[in-house]
């Protein structure tokens, strides 16, 4: 098992500052979910690094609790409501997402809101090199990935009941201005590059406005593989979705391909013999969601890819201030701002490609 799988599968005791009131949830549960039957057990899962997530065990049935975190929060993160309504409209659509219980406002019950769901059980990969698969079971995983995103992208969103559910023109802008303000307020030290980046990028976000259901964190640890089978059976933590343009997700989805291999933090393809894995290069990559989505071309790659390096490199700068501020979800978050300077460093360089073409 990789470093990285190691470090994030599985559950753990739950930490100190994230503990939960079992009596007060478990009487909530009993009147609010149909068929819960305690007593109710509360483990922490290791992975994820937003929003605390506990898997509730019953003698009957296992359940999943994602909650808000507690302590001082950046507005607009952690809306672990929209997530919840997100899932509760596609899950009926036959889209791979686990089926809602319950959404919880009252802050009494365990400190902040949350919301229940269904535990699916599979696999989740942690390790983008997928070292315990066969080569022809990593093209596989690979395609299904795609596929999935490809299905949601296809996810008329009005008729499922997701109009509202974000704005349908500007998304970049929107984005840009939402993460450099997530930046500012979470800057630990000055990185010059980053300073650039948040210039740079709205002056040369490109005309399109194709809107669909966006994930935000559409990437392989946030979904579950079935069992036995390469096939997604659940994407997980749509804290970041919203509606907008489908070149927010995919370009995402390739940053394995684009980001620094920098140490198990960061699960990065960078320097792997690609075609002996069986993983398809990037270009292959691209080709095949063309193919998918019926399109001739990915257009403003560099654009796109610049921009999700640097949204990468504001991620984990929040994460930075919340271990600082010991608010962070997982122990293993990183404390140190040499991985955003390195993030910056790889988008100024796909920055710099748009100008000199």
């Amino acid at each position: 098992m990789s470093a990285r799988q190691k470090k994030f599968s599985g559950t753990k005791q739950v930490q100190e500052h994230l503990r939960l009131d079992t009596t007060r949830l478990h009487h909530y549960l009993t009147e609010n979910v149909e068929g819960y039957n305690g007593p109710v057990e509360v483990r922490e899962f290791k992975g994820g690094q937003s929003n605390p997530t506990y898997q509730l065990i019953t003698p009957e049935k296992k359940y999943v609790l994602r909650r808000k975190p507690p302590g001082e929060l950046m507005p607009s993160a952690h809306q672990v409501d929209r997530e919840y309504r997100v899932m509760h409209q596609l899950h009926p659509t036959g889209f791979p997402v686990p089926q809602t219980y319950v959404l919880c406002g009252d802050e009494n019950i365990v400190g902040t809101m949350f919301y229940v769901m269904e535990m699916v059980e599979g696999r989740i990969h942690w390790d983008m090199s997928l070292p315990e698969e066969t080569p022809e079971t990593r093209a596989a995983i690979y395609d299904a990935v795609i596929q999935t995103l490809v299905h949601l992208q296809n996810i008329n969103y009005r008729e499922i009941g997701l109009e509202g559910f974000g704005k349908t023109t500007d998304y970049m802008a929107r984005q840009i201005h939402r993460w450099s303000k997530i930046y500012v307020a979470s800057e630990t030290s000055k990185i010059p590059l980053m300073d650039q980046l948040n210039t740079w990028l709205p002056k040369h976000i490109p005309e399109s406005q194709d809107v669909c259901v966006i994930h935000g964190d559409y990437r392989l640890d946030n979904m579950i593989l079935h069992p036995q089978e390469a096939r997604v059976i659940a994407v997980l933590d749509w804290e970041l979705s919203t509606l907008g343009h489908p070149l927010g997700d995919f370009v995402y989805n390739t940053a394995p391909w684009i980001i620094p291999a920098i140490d198990e933090r960061v699960s990065s393809l960078e320097g792997l013999d690609l075609p002996a894995l069986g993983i398809p290069t990037e270009e292959q990559y691209i080709a095949r969601y063309c193919e998918l989505r019926g399109i001739s071309e990915v257009p403003d790659l560099d654009f796109y890819r610049a921009y999700n390096v640097w949204r990468l490199a504001c991620i984990y700068q929040g994460i930075i201030k919340r271990v600082q501020d010991g608010t962070a979800a997982n122990t293993e978050a990183p404390k140190t701002t040499d991985i955003v300077a390195q993030f910056a460093e790889r988008a100024w360089s796909f920055a710099a490609r748009t100008m000199h073409g």
